[in-house]
């Protein structure tokens, strides 16, 4: 199978430059493999908490994003000791932390 994918650093700061054009304000607060390293996302929404999403691909090699603590937001804490102990498995991930009144961030693919 022939894998065409950008390289992530490319392809995140692509997404970083489509919020910040949209009025999203967005950091990468980690760098991780330049090639392939997988993406956690934190959406923080003033007075409300923060989600953390995982990027997964379906079988078909879809991309998607898995909420790491459901559909509610979760406190600032909480939310960066997950993206901790994520980075403690894998030193390849990169994190993209979005600030957003709506919980918007750029990524496309589905929330599972």
């Amino acid at each position: 199978m022939e894998d065409d994918r950008l390289p992530t650093d490319v392809w995140v700061m692509a997404h970083v430059r489509r919020a910040n054009d949209a009025g999203i304000a967005a950091y990468v607060v980690r760098k991780g493999a330049r090639l392939g390293g997988t993406v956690l996302v934190k959406v923080s929404q003033p007075d409300l908490g923060c989600r953390v999403l995982s990027q997964v691909r379906d079988l078909d090699g879809k991309l998607g994003w898995m909420a790491a603590h459901g559909d509610d937001p979760v406190s600032e804490t909480e939310a960066n000791a997950y993206i901790a102990r994520a980075v403690d498995r894998d030193p390849d991930v990169w994190v993209v932390e979005f600030e957003d009144r709506e919980g918007r961030h750029p990524f496309d693919g589905k929330e599972l």
